[in-house]
């Protein structure tokens, strides 16, 4: 059975056109892409590109000022383009749980109406920042799902959360795509995963993706959609004076991509 599918974000590649980004993303073996809704007059050649290209889309959506009213139009101009799902980052930590339920209660008619998976993504500065504050949210919401970026929560909580399995536990049973980016206790992404001062950032964060694969087949899924989702500056530590980032975004990104796929081929 195929268990996962590898994902390139867009992220970091604001200077490449689509036909060049695209064709680059598929030369290297990744299976789709992730990014923002492509503006109107792109859309086309957006899509053309996909099919030329044989690659999956993932959306990228996000709310702000009238949260619901956002959420419902960033998820209504995706339809278009017929994503496989939609990642969210959704509503705002400083929101209380009441105007957040309403938020998400929303957010799950709108999901159902237009029969796209929406998964929020565990995001900083979103409603769920934290394991606990999301663990409120899913336990009274039963269709809400996630995206995975546990990285987030490794640097609201200063470590690699190793008190908060009970909630761990809950997210990983309602995700449905997973970051995979390495987060540590004082940042959400280490300078480059392959370092062996942050091995064991690495072999916690992988443990987390295997457990949340390892759910999905036993629902019966397919397959699990993964990105390698490091980012450029200011997520990549940069050198003092001259703001060189610390590793290449591009061979980082493919260095997980290739991690990934040798670890589920085994």
């Amino acid at each position: 059975m195929e268990e996962i599918r590898v994902i390139k974000s867009l992220w970091g590649m604001e200077s490449f056109t689509y036909k060049d980004a695209l064709a680059a993303i598929a030369a290297a073996g990744y299976d789709g892409v992730e990014g923002p809704v492509p503006s109107e007059k792109d859309r086309e050649e957006f899509k053309a590109l996909l099919q030329a290209h044989n690659l999956s889309y993932i959306a990228l959506i996000s709310t702000s000022g009238e949260h619901e009213a956002a959420f419902t139009a960033g998820v209504k101009a995706t339809a278009a383009l017929a994503p496989e799902l939609i990642i969210s980052h959704s509503a705002r930590d400083c929101m209380d749980i009441e105007r957040q339920l309403k938020f998400f209660e929303h957010a799950v008619e709108v999901e159902n109406k237009y029969g796209i998976p929406v998964g929020h993504e565990t995001h900083r500065h979103r409603a769920m920042f934290t394991p606990w504050t999301t663990a409120k949210l899913l336990r009274a919401l039963p269709d809400l799902k996630l995206t995975a970026d546990f990285s987030h929560w490794c640097c609201v909580c200063e470590s690699l959360l190793e008190d908060q399995n009970e909630h761990l536990q809950l997210a990983m049973e309602r995700t449905i795509h997973i970051h995979a980016r390495v987060g540590y206790a004082q940042g959400p992404q280490v300078p480059h995963p392959g370092a062996p001062e942050y091995a064991n950032e690495l072999r916690t964060h992988e443990s987390w993706w295997k457990q949340i694969v390892a759910t999905r087949v036993r629902k019966g899924f397919a397959y699990t959609t993964i990105t390698p989702e490091f980012g450029p500056p200011g997520y990549m530590p940069t050198i003092p004076f001259t703001n060189e980032p610390v590793s290449d975004l591009w061979k980082t990104c493919l260095w997980m991509a290739d991690r990934l796929r040798e670890t589920y081929k085994e």
